[in-house]
């Protein structure tokens, strides 16, 4: 699962991400202001309580225990939290999270599918042969 704009509205902080140099700091120090989108984290509640919830977002590491505490807040259901580590800041998100499924993978881990509101990860995960359901968040035009 995702996390901005499939569980988290990330709206109100997007105006940092507008015009020709993006803000990415602005950004993600917004995040502890963004709403839960409910029907979607709905449908994580729903989930078979056999399968394991991986949140798998390109957010830096050092937002972990903004994150962590927003989580915690609103009581969302995850077993495993995999977020951009230290290294891998100017990583695009797309090569970020097919290296991350491949991790996830090595380590025994079956994913069943995605949710994901990026185009180009949703096509990725395609690739990579793992089901995506796509959410329209708006962020990606």
């Amino acid at each position: 699962m995702d996390i901005d704009g499939v569980l988290a509205d990330a709206a109100h902080r997007q105006w940092h991400l507008d015009g020709p140099t993006r803000d990415w700091n602005g950004f993600f120090a917004a995040a502890s202001g963004d709403a839960l989108l409910a029907h979607h984290a709905e449908l994580v509640h729903c989930l078979d309580p056999g399968l394991q919830v991986v949140l798998l977002t390109a957010r830096p590491f050092r937002l972990r225990r903004l994150t962590l505490a927003w989580i915690e807040q609103h009581g969302l259901r995850w077993d495993l939290l995999a977020l951009r580590g230290p290294t891998e800041d100017m990583l695009h998100s797309v090569r970020f999270k097919r290296r991350a499924l491949a991790v996830l993978r090595s380590y025994g881990f079956t994913p069943v599918f995605a949710l994901e509101d990026d185009p180009r990860i949703v096509e990725m995960y395609a690739g990579e042969a793992l089901p995506c359901v796509y959410v329209h968040s708006g962020y990606y035009g």
